[in-house]
């Protein structure tokens, strides 16, 4: 068993792992930038030790700073939690050079996931359904458009290395098409150093839910049902729900299994997300695996009863998974919202600052992961959530009826928050019916006057 750990992440994630490994007897070491010294995971760690100033490129992607820092530590293991180096295979590759356990896939695992041509037809010739698309990457617009025109537009360029919605463009025609591939290869290389992409069909009116698996080092591979995320803004998840109001049995199982071929086919291990678009007809395809945990995680923990950050770390400690496909069961409903550091009346621009008061919600099948407090001071070099209420009910509407609540009595002052934003998306009557596609958040932001985003009080 790992008996101390590293944690190479900030913030709520960094402060969960810290929790489970408490509980499990292991101890923790926090790394963390000069802009973070008053952060709660570094107050709350066994031992945490400084890796650089505050902007991320300069701490927390310096791999070197945090080997070193594992050295220094004698650490058994590094917890990449998510973003930041987590999915960088050259960093889980230093971490078993080093003979220090990635608590994650290996680094072979993670370089072919992350590749999305690799991915796409490593899964396709394992059976997984995949989006009609182009068979790698595209080398030019010329060489594109005939593959664009046989799949039929309108079709989406992505960016090979992306994520977060970069390096991503919609073609509706062929006139389009020159412009937009060149936009999405240039965004591409700007924001990965990587400009390559490749073409697929765009999917209409879908839904975005992944399926999370669990693997072990002795090849035993489980599901444990999906997360509906399809409620996004620019691409980035906003609200998740477990169980998926449009999923089926039928279609969990077909999902689930293909969600454990995809992480057979890349000799997967640890946690991971294997992520589908679904049409209105439920014809499901691959899109992407993340090989890591998820923001979103919690909602999966509150239905299932298992603590992934746990199963993590017993699975990096070489130990066989002890559920089984058949114990898998689904309870209730949950429900998470991301609250961030922003103004939805200002186009959700960040509100980096000092929080002045903080009041947490409570009460039963509630649960709050962050790690701000009244006086913390949020930084403006990092991504803006500073929190996730997750909520669970005996059904959907009892648990988006305990999140309208919580997002009543939740009180964060001295900066902006999107907490009236998403407050007003939990009572709005198309996702209350379960109907939102990837689509509702553009829909409902033209439909609802901004006056509806405005905090009362600062």
């Amino acid at each position: 068993m790992l008996s101390k750990i590293l944690i190479a992440n900030r913030g709520e994630i960094a402060l969960r792992i810290i929790r489970a490994c408490r509980e499990m007897g292991i101890e923790t070491v926090a790394v963390y930038s000069e802009a973070d010294e008053q952060s709660l995971h570094v107050q709350l760690a066994d031992a945490a030790i400084c890796i650089g100033p505050g902007p991320a490129a300069e701490s927390y992607r310096k791999a070197d700073r945090i080997i070193a820092a594992a050295e220094i530590a004698d650490v058994d293991g590094i917890h990449p939690g998510y973003g930041f180096l987590s999915e960088d295979p050259d960093f889980a590759q230093q971490c078993e050079d080093c003979k220090i356990k990635f608590i994650g896939p290996r680094s072979t695992a993670i370089r072919m996931m992350g590749d999305k041509a690799v991915a796409r037809e490593t899964v396709r010739a394992a059976g997984v359904p995949t989006v009609p698309g182009s068979p790698g990457v595209m080398e030019s617009a010329e060489e594109a458009l005939p593959i664009a025109e046989q799949i039929g537009f309108p079709v989406i360029i992505k960016a090979v290395a992306g994520g977060g919605g970069r390096g991503m463009r919609l073609a509706h025609n062929s006139m389009s098409f020159q412009k937009e591939f060149i936009a999405a290869s240039m965004e591409a290389a700007k924001a990965f150093g990587n400009g390559a992409v490749y073409v697929e069909k765009y999917i209409e009116e879908p839904r975005h839910i992944e399926i999370q698996v669990l693997a072990d080092e002795h090849g035993n591979v489980i599901y444990l049902g999906e997360r509906d995320c399809s409620v996004q803004r620019r691409h980035q998840k906003v609200i998740e729900e477990s169980p998926s109001p449009f999923m089926t049995d039928a279609l969990r199982k077909a999902m689930g299994e293909a969600a454990v071929k995809a992480a057979k086919a890349c000799d997967y291990w640890n946690a991971g997300t294997v992520e589908f678009l679904v049409d209105k007809h439920r014809n499901f395809y691959f899109i992407e695996m993340n090989t890591r945990i998820q923001v979103e995680h919690p909602v999966t923990e509150m239905v299932t009863g298992v603590d992934l950050i746990k199963q993590q770390l017993l699975v990096a400690s070489g130990q066989p998974l002890t559920i089984r496909q058949e114990d898998v069961t689904l309870t209730g409903h949950a429900v998470e919202v991301r609250v961030c550091a922003e103004n939805p009346a200002r186009n959700f621009t960040p509100s980096p600052g000092e929080i002045t008061l903080y009041y947490a919600p409570g009460g039963p099948g509630v649960r709050v992961d962050s790690h701000v407090y009244g006086g913390y001071h949020i930084p403006p070099h990092y991504d803006s959530m500073i929190a996730k209420i997750i909520t669970h009910g005996k059904d959907r509407d009892e648990a988006l009826d305990k999140m309208y609540r919580c997002l009543t009595e939740y009180l964060i002052r001295g900066i902006h928050t999107n907490i009236p934003f998403t407050r007003a998306v939990v009572q709005d009557p198309v996702f209350r019916q379960g109907h939102a596609t990837t689509k509702f958040v553009e829909d409902f932001l033209l439909r609802t006057p901004k006056e509806t985003f405005i905090e009362s009080e600062q």
